[in-house]
C-alpha cells in the first residue's frame, strides 16, 4: 500500500514539474517578439538630401556630414537605429507627408510642410542662404528688390524652402540653373548671371581656387536646422520629446553643440512674406 502511494505521489509530482515547464515556456514565448519585430520598432527611417558639408553621401556611398555625426548620436542616445535614405528634396517632402520616412535632419519653417511635420524644439546649428556676386561687377544686396532685373542662378533641385517658387515666378528675374554649386560659381566668374543664389556653408566649401577671391556674398535669409518628424508617424510627439531630451543629455556631456537660442532669425528687407 505504501509502495503503491509513493508511486502516485512521484507520478503526480512528475506530471506537475512537465505542465509547470510547459506553462513557463508558453510564457516566454508570448513575451518574446519575433525576429526582426524588436528591431523594427527600433529602426528610425532617416531621410537626408545632398547638402555638403551638412549632409551629403561621400565617396565610399555613405552618408555622412557635420549634422548627420549629430545626428546618429541623438539617435542613438534615444534609444534607435537610423536607417538613413538618401533622397531628392522633393521626395523628402512627400514622404514626410505620407510617412515613408520618420524623420529629416533639415530646416524648420517650410511652407509646404505645414501641418505635416513636428519640428524638434532644439536646433543644433543655424544655415544661412546668400547671395553671391563678383566684387568687381557687382553689388552687395541690401534689399530683395534688387534682384529685379538680374540674372540669378540657383543650384538644380534645390527648392530654397520654396523660394524656387516664388522665384520662377517673377516676371522680371532671370533663372539659371547649374548642376551643383562649383558649377553655379563658375558661371558667375563667366559672367552668366549676376548673383548665385546658394546656401553659405555649401559655397564656402568649395571656394578653393584662387579667383574664388573675387567671389563675395551678402546675407538673405537664416533659418535653424531641426529635426522634422513626420505626423503621420502614430509616435511623432513621442520622437519629438526623446529627442530633444537625448541632444540635452549629450550637451550635458559635452558630445554635441550647445543649445542655441532660437530666434526667426535675419531676413533681408523686401524678403518675400510667404517664405520667411
Amino acid at each position: 500500500m505504501n509502495h503503491r502511494s509513493n508511486r502516485h505521489t512521484r507520478t503526480d509530482w512528475s506530471r506537475a514539474v512537465v505542465h509547470g515547464f510547459w506553462l513557463m515556456l508558453f510564457a516566454l514565448l508570448a513575451a518574446t517578439p519575433a525576429v526582426g519585430e524588436e528591431t523594427t520598432a527600433k529602426t528610425l527611417r532617416i531621410a537626408y538630401v545632398e547638402f555638403p558639408p551638412i549632409t551629403f553621401r561621400n565617396d565610399d556611398g555613405d552618408v555622412d556630414g557635420e549634422l548627420i555625426d549629430i545626428t546618429r548620436k541623438v539617435v542613438r542616445e534615444a534609444g534607435y537605429v537610423p536607417d538613413f535614405v538618401h533622397l531628392p528634396i522633393s521626395r523628402v517632402y512627400l514622404y514626410l507627408k505620407n510617412g515613408q520616412i520618420d524623420v529629416w535632419p533639415g530646416l524648420t519653417n517650410i511652407p509646404i510642410l505645414n501641418g505635416e511635420v513636428l519640428e524638434s524644439w532644439v536646433s543644433p546649428m543655424p544655415v544661412q542662404l546668400s547671395v553671391w556676386y563678383h566684387k568687381d561687377r557687382g553689388h552687395p544686396l541690401e534689399h530683395f528688390d534688387q534682384l529685379s532685373g538680374k540674372r540669378v542662378i540657383v543650384v538644380a533641385g534645390y527648392t530654397y524652402a520654396g523660394l524656387i517658387n516664388w522665384l520662377n515666378q517673377a516676371e522680371d528675374i532671370r533663372i539659371t540653373e547649374a548642376p551643383n554649386h562649383r558649377a553655379a560659381i563658375n558661371m558667375l566668374k563667366r559672367n552668366r548671371g549676376d548673383y548665385v543664389l546658394d546656401y553659405r556653408q555649401p559655397i564656402e566649401q568649395i571656394l578653393t581656387q584662387p579667383s574664388d577671391n573675387h567671389i563675395v556674398q551678402s546675407e538673405v535669409r537664416t533659418r535653424n536646422a531641426a529635426w522634422l518628424f513626420s505626423l503621420a508617424h502614430p509616435r511623432a510627439t513621442i520622437l519629438r520629446e526623446e529627442f530633444d531630451d537625448a541632444y540635452l543629455r549629450l550637451v550635458e556631456a559635452g558630445e554635441v553643440p550647445p543649445v542655441r537660442e532660437l530666434s526667426p532669425g535675419f531676413v533681408i528687407p523686401g524678403f518675400p512674406e510667404q517664405y520667411r
